[in-house]
């Protein structure tokens, strides 16, 4: 008897951010640091932070040679620093997975690249503006499992706060099929729009900064895949910290500056004996 094919298990929903960025890598070897000039301006590239990600630095390192430039082929993490305030631009960054000599093999592990051509990235994130993005972003979280939520455990809490650090990628994407979603401050929870996981193809787009969609690879949905979210208790807690660091920091300058501000000791010197003066008297 022959047993009926069963239908292939459909991969879970995840966050995720990589792509592909062929450009001019060249390392600073005293400061451990890496960048990757792409059409004359030039982005800050490190280590992802996993053992694959440290294997590739390590590689890189060799294939480049200090001091020295090289033209390749990155398999990256994309990362993006925004800035308090609306008017100021965002600052864009990669992170290595893997790298190949140009129109070479690469040599990455991660294979799910959906075999990307040259600045295309694979982003699954939520679909929404944050506050200090003109351009909504794709919000890339960190997925949620046992297995890391008891590595972070026993991490303080800044240490915590950085890992659930979410990355917001601007994204332009005309004639979206769900509408980004935009938190208003007047309205209820449950007034609130949808929050959408979109699943999207998008090509960098080096002159400006940002991502521009090409194609969906999945049908956005309002059910959002776990992940981690820092709650207000840790923010406040991270906050207070650093408002104590910097009030010991002040203090410490403080009184520093008061014990180089004390007059010097000031040691009387004994006056000199005044001379008597001698009146001679003129001879008569």
């Amino acid at each position: 008897m022959t047993s009926e094919p069963q239908p292939s298990e459909q991969k879970p929903k995840l966050f995720q951010a990589i792509g592909i960025l062929p450009g001019n890598v060249r390392l600073d070897s005293q400061n451990n640091r890496a960048f990757v000039k792409i059409q004359g301006k030039e982005y800050p590239l490190k280590y992802a932070p996993h053992k694959k990600g440290m294997r590739a630095w390590d590689a890189l390192k060799l294939e480049v040679g200090e001091n020295e430039t090289k033209e390749l082929r990155l398999t990256v993490y994309p990362q993006a620093l925004h800035f308090p305030g609306r008017d100021k631009t965002h600052i864009l960054g990669f992170s290595l997975v893997g790298f190949a000599p140009i129109n070479g093999e690469d040599n990455s592990s991660d294979k799910d690249v959906f075999a990307a051509q040259d600045f295309e990235f694979k982003l699954c994130g939520l679909w929404q503006f944050i506050p200090v993005c003109k351009t909504p972003c794709i919000s890339i979280f960190r997925n949620f499992n046992e297995e890391t939520k008891a590595r972070i455990k026993p991490l303080d809490s800044a240490r915590k706060l950085r890992f659930m650090k979410a990355q917001h990628l601007p994204l332009i994407w005309k004639d979206a099929l769900v509408p980004p979603f935009r938190f208003n401050p007047k309205l209820e929870k449950e007034e609130q729009g949808k929050r959408y996981f979109v699943e999207i193809k998008a090509r960098f787009i080096p002159g400006r900064d940002i991502f521009g969609f090409e194609s969906l690879n999945g049908i956005p949905t309002s059910e959002i895949p776990p992940h981690f979210k820092p709650g207000k208790a840790l923010k406040a807690e991270v906050l207070e910290l650093k408002k104590q660091q910097k009030r010991a920091k002040a203090q410490e300058a403080s009184n520093v500056n008061e014990a180089g501000s004390e007059p010097p000791t000031i040691i009387d010197k004994p006056k000199p004996a005044l001379k008597k003066k001698v009146v001679v008297q003129p001879p008569t």
